[in-house]
């Protein structure tokens, strides 16, 4: 296997969490703490499927979920990561993970127009990302390692990234503004495109004195203050 492989999980997501601890203090301390291999292992079980190592090792080294309890009657998403993803969506912890699963597969079973040959949802996926009701989203293939997508109405596009650790490292070259070289495939291609909502907000920035890419995440005290200035 190369090196898009076979890269250190965690250290992508040190990347990450090191973006977040300078530019986005709040965000990373909302992050949860270490995992626990214990409850990996209890959450395979009543999911009934085997996680890839990059998985376990991204949960073990940080589970969003560690020390948080959810509200009570929320969607299949209880808890999750805001404003960690610069593409949006909420990032998973352990029994997120484990709830919007068994949702996706229930939701399938349940399907009276499901295809056997290519259904919404696999068992081999495991959701990483989510919106709250598990509309669209990002996924493991446990089987092959590769990183996915699904969104509601639409066929999922299962070879979005090679594997976790490029996932992790293309969500760290996003927030960097920079390129690591680890994958230029379609997930990243999509990704390194700005949004057009946020020119304004880089143009005024730039005005103002403030330090933006056109790729890395703006921070939120810098967005904060834009909105403040339109006021």
């Amino acid at each position: 296997m190369d090196h898009q492989r076979t890269g250190d999980v965690r250290e992508a997501w040190g990347r990450v969490t090191a973006w977040l601890e300078r530019h986005e203090p709040e965000v990373f301390a909302s992050l949860g703490g270490p995992g626990s291999l214990a409850a990996v292992r209890d959450a395979e079980s009543r999911m009934g499927v085997e996680l890839t190592d990059e998985l376990r090792q991204w949960l073990v080294s940080l589970d969003i979920d560690a020390s948080r309890q959810p509200p009570a009657g929320s969607g299949p998403v209880e808890l999750g990561g805001p404003d960690v993803l610069p593409s949006g969506g909420l990032l998973l912890g352990l029994g997120d993970i484990e709830r919007v699963y068994l949702h996706k597969v229930a939701m399938e079973e349940l399907s009276q127009s499901g295809d056997a040959e290519d259904p919404s949802w696999r068992r081999e996926w495991v959701p990483i990302v989510s919106d709250t009701d598990g509309f669209h989203g990002t996924f493991v293939n446990t089987v092959t390692g590769v990183v996915g997508t699904w969104s509601e109405g639409e066929f999922p596009e299962e070879f979005e990234y090679p594997s976790l650790f490029a996932f992790f490292q293309d969500v760290a070259d996003q927030l960097e503004g920079v390129s690591s070289g680890v994958w230029d495939g379609p997930g990243r291609a999509r990704r390194l495109n700005p949004r057009p909502e946020d020119e304004p907000v880089r143009l005024w920035a730039r005005a103002n004195g403030y330090l933006v890419n056109d790729r890395g995440r703006i921070p939120a005290d810098i967005r904060a203050e834009y909105k403040a200035s339109q006021r």
